[in-house]
């Protein structure tokens, strides 16, 4: 069975890295209910910039659409006009509590790419229209769903949580 967060439950996200507000956050659910938990973070990380937005991804401005806006404006005040000086990548981190409220698996998924000049597509949300992936050529807002969930970051988390996972099961039905 697989259940929200608890309603009202507030959890402060005061880690430097994303692994950290998901280990946070799975072990403050874990507690609160006494179940397992899992709890991801993350955003996105931009080399011009110093890895900002980073952590701060979601709160970087109040709409997607101001997200992004600042977000060029800042490339641009940086002096990253070229490709080669708008590397970013995504990064969602994945971290598994037991009923205890101790982590017992965590990991990360990555998805290398650039930060076009101006958005493109229209699918996705957040940051996708402007995050280029030159392994696809696209941008997330131009990909089809199962290609993002196959190349990005979430889905490449998921994807190292699974076999992990599996063993961790085996190892408690014994």
């Amino acid at each position: 069975e697989i259940r929200h967060q608890p309603e009202g439950l507030e959890i402060e996200e005061t880690g430097h890295t994303f692994a950290e507000n998901a280990r946070l956050k799975a072990e403050a659910v874990a507690r609160a209910t006494g179940c397992w938990a899992l709890a991801d973070d993350s955003g996105l990380s931009v080399d011009a910039l110093g890895g900002a937005p980073g952590v701060h991804s979601a709160r970087y401005a109040n709409s997607d659409s101001a997200r992004i806006q600042r977000l060029l404006r800042e490339l641009n005040e940086a002096g990253a006009h070229d490709p080669a000086s708008r590397g970013a990548c995504f990064t969602a981190a994945l971290a598994l509590a037991n009923p205890q409220g101790e982590v017992v698996l965590e990991v990360e998924g990555l998805c290398p790419g650039l930060i076009l000049e101006a958005p493109r597509g229209e699918g996705g949300f957040g940051y996708d229209p402007v995050f280029f992936v030159p392994e696809a050529g696209l941008t997330f807002a131009e990909m089809p769903h199962s290609q993002k969930a196959d190349l990005g970051h979430r889905g490449r988390a998921f994807a190292a949580l699974k076999p992990q996972l599996q063993v961790l099961l085996a190892q408690e039905r014994q």
